[in-house]
């Protein structure tokens, strides 16, 4: 029987998520904005099931979404909101037509059936209330709906709905910058509208444009319980640790996490000329941000997050076959390491790296008081300065992010500088090198 999903919570360090129960919560997030607007109830289902078997417990995912959400309607052809007096798509018109009635399937009653079925699965749904088109256009299909009045109205209602649901996260925001007090201030209603509605039961975070932070319009804000960068599908090999490193050091200290990074079989800098990053990149993003002082990491693919069912040089493959690529399996990986030592006291430490490399080459190092993880993205070889961590003596391992499986090295004195030597190495190649107290008698790297 799977245990009951428990309310999430800020850690008391203010540096991790929590259960309610203070068992560490580490967020392992798939990208499917469409998933409301596109995927039927079987569809929605399949696509579920398929994350909670590769161990991703949160789904990222808009109500109003990005792909014409408001005039296009959903997989039953059903729309979320009414139009008023003038002909325009109302966000205080939320379309619940038939709500008493049994056999009526309202847009807001399927997005309820696909929350609760996460919920059965173990699965948090991260829900964007509004994609960021809906008050700031730039290159979207909008429409522009919002003013801060009914930003609230719509908010409160959104948060009154699912108020008993816990396994809610609130995103706002939606890949977009704002340029206009306006944009200001829609998004604080929107926020209190949040917090009056479900009683502030839920936490809240803002998605911003590739390469920004949250922090960058909302640097010390209340409402903002944690702190989300997207560092976004411009760049290859692109330093998301140092975007992870400044909020992590940012005052007052919130927990940070890589919300959209470069995603699977995306074209590189967004043309398909240059390639697609592949799954060497997206292990890549996912272990510097972690490794750099992230609570967790979302995952993505590019013909996942908008259902792709028309494949072509941009969207390469339908979004039923892209569930199944490699680095979507391989994100369980990371999460098992991370479980399989003291979580809510692990930091970034830099200083146990005896000699660092630039660019593709960067290693990233994290530690706890009595364990410390390196990772070598190409495989090259791994100088530490010991004497980091706890003990006389350290038990060394590599463990493979491809894989999941991990192997012994040797116990080493832990005094001096080691050189370690990757098994294998080259683009693809990526290790991370595991040293623990020798005296702490922890499982191996990966295992709980």
């Amino acid at each position: 029987m799977k245990e009951q999903i428990q309310w999430l919570k800020v850690s008391e360090n203010k540096r991790f998520l929590i259960k309610e129960d203070g068992t560490p919560f580490f967020w392992l997030g798939d990208t499917a904005w469409e998933l409301f607007h596109k995927l039927t109830r079987e569809e929605a289902e399949f696509y579920l099931k398929n994350r909670a078997e590769r161990k991703f417990n949160v789904i990222q995912a808009v109500a109003l979404a990005e792909q014409d959400g408001v005039r296009v309607g959903n997989a039953y052809g059903r729309k979320p909101l009414l139009q008023n007096e003038k002909g325009e798509y109302d966000p205080t018109l939320p379309d619940i037509d038939g709500e008493n009635e049994k056999y009526s399937y309202d847009y807001w009653k399927h997005v309820d059936y696909i929350i609760d079925t996460a919920a059965s699965l173990g699965i948090y749904i991260a829900i964007l209330p509004t994609w960021g088109d809906k008050y700031n256009i730039r290159w979207g299909k909008g429409p522009e709906i919002f003013n801060p009045d009914n930003a609230r109205i719509y908010a409160e209602w959104l948060g009154n709905r699912y108020k008993e649901r816990p396994n809610i996260i609130w995103v706002l925001g939606g890949d977009r910058d704002l340029t206009q007090a306006e944009h200001f201030t829609i998004m604080q209603s929107m926020a209190e509208g949040l917090k009056k509605g479900d009683e502030g039961r839920h936490l809240i975070t803002f998605h911003p444009m590739g390469g920004y932070s949250s922090s960058y319009h909302f640097p010390d804000t209340d409402w903002i319980d944690f702190h989300m960068i997207q560092s976004g599908h411009g760049t290859k090999n692109l330093d998301n640790y140092n975007k992870i490193r400044e909020d992590y050091e940012r005052l007052p200290v919130k927990p940070v996490l890589d919300g959209e990074p470069r995603y699977e079989d995306h074209p590189i800098g967004f043309k398909p000329e240059n390639g697609y990053y592949d799954d060497a990149d997206v292990r890549q993003a996912a272990y510097w941000a972690v490794f750099a002082g992230a609570f967790g990491h979302t995952y993505g693919h590019h013909c996942v997050w908008n259902m792709c069912t028309q494949p072509s040089d941009y969207f390469v493959m339908d979004w039923k076959t892209a569930i199944m690529r490699p680095g979507a399996s391989q994100m369980k990986y990371l999460k098992a390491l991370i479980e399989s030592r003291p979580f809510l006291e692990r930091v970034p430490d830099q200083s146990i790296i005896a000699a660092n490399y630039p660019g593709a080459n960067h290693i990233q190092a994290t530690c706890g008081n009595n364990y410390g993880f390196l990772y070598s993205p190409n495989g090259l070889p791994i100088s530490v300065n010991m004497g980091k961590i706890s003990g006389e003596k350290v038990k060394a391992y590599w463990y493979n992010p491809r894989t999941g499986k991990s192997q012994f090295i040797g116990e080493f004195d832990n005094k001096g500088t080691v050189d370690f030597i990757c098994p294998t190495s080259g683009r693809g190649n990526d290790w991370i090198l595991v040293l623990d107290d020798a005296s702490s008698n922890f499982q191996e790297p990966g295992k709980v």
